[in-house]
């Protein structure tokens, strides 16, 4: 029997690679965007503008003279140092700078010139306060000091007048229209090259800035944005204020797509009219943003008050992207084999990181572990299998750490590195630090259930992906583990002789939660899953008893199928720990439920428990699609679903930054989001921001939340994050290998 059964499942295994394929998210390039940054190493110098000219230089301009972008690469930023290449230039003070046929062109209190064309441009303007300049065709040129215009050929005179009734921003050349536009604080104007002709084409308050693009002239003001035809001046589009920031500082138009600065970031307009937004240190050096340009190839260069931030756009795959994940992954989160999960770091310095012991180790492990094990059935990576099992091991050590058969540790460091204390920890317990017999190591106890499902999630996958010894090892820990909780009556019991906080399965427990409190669902859907497993991989009669014990008897089956719309806070007579417990939707239990869902659904007992499993986990399912959480959609296609959000799994995917620093991340200012009323599941907005737009991206916290404070004191590991929802689709076959 138990051979046809797992015929059974390697059967619908296959059947959902197979019939997944037809439907596959096909691999080709996308665009991939990150950033490179350069800082300003004396903060107290003003930055005016940037500009990259035909030759790949990027030139700075500062009240200080020239800069340039000097070292930096992703994720190791450089800095702006002063440009010295040109003497001459360097010892003049210089007011603006812009381009002319891709080649620098300099302002400053004498004249405008360029090093470029054997520097015979020299356009003498007399106007010791000039500010603001503009290069149009055949070395025309516009400059002001905000009171007179004076309009130059090559190296001559061709008109001057006055600019009236206005503040002058900026002047831009339009060459449709072979004309210059000037910006004021209320009005533009136009002149006419050939009729030597300037008049006011639109008025309006508080202009701040613009940019002028084929026939669209784009013009920003401190509530939002307008757009003018180029030829008539009319409005194209009225003001737009539904922006993540209204107050635009800057506008420009860069390979094609408009782009927006202002006092609290950068933001993109893109062609289905949403807007990406680019704040904090994950893309710039400052929120402050002066002024914006093309860069090399499709990069945007965005400059800020403390220093520039080059955008990149770069064709990548789904598969290259996890490659970069990988060497991420392996030289700053891997600790004694297990995923370390987030390194601490200063300020965002890579150089600092340090590992550590977390409370969760083997769960995180555990689902880099089977990213690991899925890249490996997938592609047949060496690699991959080299670390999957290195992890195995950290994992098997748990338990051979604790000398208690069948319990784990919560996780394991070498001897005098953590405190012993009796001071309460995590609901009162002792913090769980105790000596091994090994007097080099100490490990730690308290374990608890969600660490529970991490290793049945890591047994059960390698229990059936893998063969030989390995196989029998993962069966005998499931086995091991699943006999000592029975022994000990539901419980995990610790060192001390007592059961942990969390782990707890006895129905005294679990059905002392009201009937609409998530942890009664939960613990039941977690219990008969494992003891599933249990009997599945070792043919014991007991582990199909207890299961049916508590379904029969205790109501687990009653619990586990209970709707997930159902569950809420628990009601005024409750007691306090389910009060507690219930206060706002637990995003840690997710992760718990659908990770144990591959123990709960592949091994039910007949085909009418599977049904019914089925629809519980599509229930949970449509609960969570607003997340759009490639995780969660990849373990409910486990089931064989045909419907179950693959173009919001692969938007998930592409849509994760390659950054993976926690850097100060703001969002509640925004106006182009739209918000929700306060609820039980903490969702603030009707739809969630892409993962590099947003705080959180780990599967357990609040995709929703939209600001953090802290900057850039650590780094999360991909590994749990991103590796496992894409190396499960690949193995799944929902995604395709890459495909040029």
């Amino acid at each position: 029997m138990k051979r046809i059964f797992t015929l059974l499942l390697s059967s619908l295994l296959v059947t959902v690679h197979v019939s997944a394929q037809t439907n596959a998210y096909i691999d080709t390039p996308f665009v991939q965007d990150y950033s490179i940054k350069y800082y300003l190493p004396d903060s107290t110098s003003r930055l005016f503008s940037a500009v990259r000219d035909r030759n790949g230089v990027v030139s700075v301009l500062s009240a200080g003279g020239m800069l340039r972008p000097d070292g930096g690469k992703f994720q190791y930023p450089g800095s702006l140092q002063p440009d010295k290449s040109y003497k001459p230039v360097v010892d003049k003070k210089l007011k603006a700078i812009s381009l002319f046929r891709n080649e620098l062109v300099y302002l400053d209190s004498k004249a405008i010139f360029s090093n470029a064309f054997a520097g015979k441009w020299l356009a003498r303007h007399e106007m010791p306060d000039a500010q603001c300049f503009s290069v149009g065709k055949d070395f025309t040129a516009m400059v002001s000091d905000g009171k007179r215009i004076k309009l130059f050929g090559l190296n001559e005179l061709l008109w001057e007048g006055k600019y009236e009734n206005d503040d002058l921003k900026d002047i831009k050349f339009d060459p449709v229209h072979n004309r210059f536009l000037l910006l004021g604080q209320h009005s533009v104007q136009a002149f006419s090259i050939p009729e030597k002709q300037l008049k006011t084409v639109f008025e309006s308050s508080g202009l701040t800035c613009f940019d002028v693009s084929g026939d669209k002239i784009y013009i920003g003001t401190k509530k939002g944005y307008l757009v003018l035809e180029a030829g008539t001046f009319k409005v194209a589009t009225p003001l737009r204020d539904k922006l993540p920031v209204t107050d635009i500082t800057t506008i420009a138009v860069a390979h094609g797509n408009v782009w927006f600065g202002s006092a609290l970031g950068a933001f993109m307009l893109r062609k289905d009219g949403v807007f990406n937004y680019y704040y904090g240190e994950r893309w710039l050096p400052g929120n402050n943003v002066i002024h914006i340009s093309e860069g090399e190839g499709k990069q945007v260069l965005v400059l800020t008050d403390k220093g520039l931030g080059e955008i990149h756009f770069d064709p990548m795959t789904l598969e290259e992207k996890a490659l970069v994940y990988e060497k991420q992954v392996r030289m700053r989160h891997i600790r004694y084999g297990f995923n370390c999960d987030v390194s601490t770091l200063k300020h965002g310095d890579l150089s600092t990181f340090e590992m550590g012991q977390r409370d969760s180790d083997n769960l995180w492990t555990s689902m880099y572990l089977v990213s690991q094990l899925f890249r490996y059935k997938a592609t047949g990576s060496k690699e991959a299998l080299q670390n999957c099992l290195d992890s195995f091991e950290a994992m098997e050590r748990l338990f051979e750490i604790t000398d208690m058969k069948g319990y784990f540790a919560r996780g394991f460091e070498r001897r005098g590195y953590h405190r012993f204390s009796d001071k309460p920890w995590d609901g009162g317990m002792h913090n769980g630090w105790v000596h091994a017999k090994d007097e080099e190591w100490d490990w730690r106890g308290t374990t608890s259930s969600d660490q529970t499902v991490g290793q049945m999630f890591t047994l059960t996958l390698m229990a059936e992906l893998m063969d030989g010894e390995v196989k029998q090892r993962a069966i005998k820990h499931i086995d091991e583990l699943m006999t000592n909780i029975i022994k000990n009556d539901w419980y995990l019991i610790d060192f001390d002789g007592k059961p942990t906080l969390w782990g707890k399965w006895h129905p005294d427990y679990v059905n002392g939660f009201p009937k609409n409190v998530g942890d009664r669902k939960l613990n039941s859907s977690n219990i008969i899953g494992f003891l599933q497993t249990a009997y599945h991989f070792t043919g014991k009669e007991i582990y199909k008893q207890k299961a049916f014990e508590l379904i029969e008897k205790h109501g687990y089956m009653e619990n586990l199928l209970r709707p997930m719309a159902e569950i809420g806070k628990a009601q005024p007579g409750a007691d306090d720990w389910a009060k507690m417990l219930s206060e706002g939707w637990n995003h840690s239990d997710d992760e718990m439920y659908f990770l144990a869902y591959w123990c709960l659904y592949p091994y039910a007992f007949d085909k009418n428990l599977k049904a019914k499993y089925k629809t519980a986990i599509q229930q949970h399912w449509e609960l969570e699609r607003p997340e759009r959480d490639g995780l969660w959609n990849l373990c409910y296609a486990m089931t064989g679903a045909k419907e179950f959000d693959l173009a919001e799994t692969v938007w998930y995917l592409k849509e994760f930054p390659l950054d993976m620093i926690e850097w100060q991340v703001r969002n509640s200012h925004r106006k182009d989001i739209e918000f929700t009323e306060p609820n039980f599941r903490g969702q603030t907005t009707k739809t969630v921001l892409p993962p590099d737009e947003r705080p959180e991206l780990k599967h357990n916290r609040n995709l929703f939340k939209l600001d953090r404070e802290t900057n850039g004191i650590s780094e999360l590991s991909a590994g749990d994050s991103f590796l496992l929802p894409y190396w499960m689709g690949r193995y799944l076959g929902v995604i395709s290998g890459p495909k040029k």
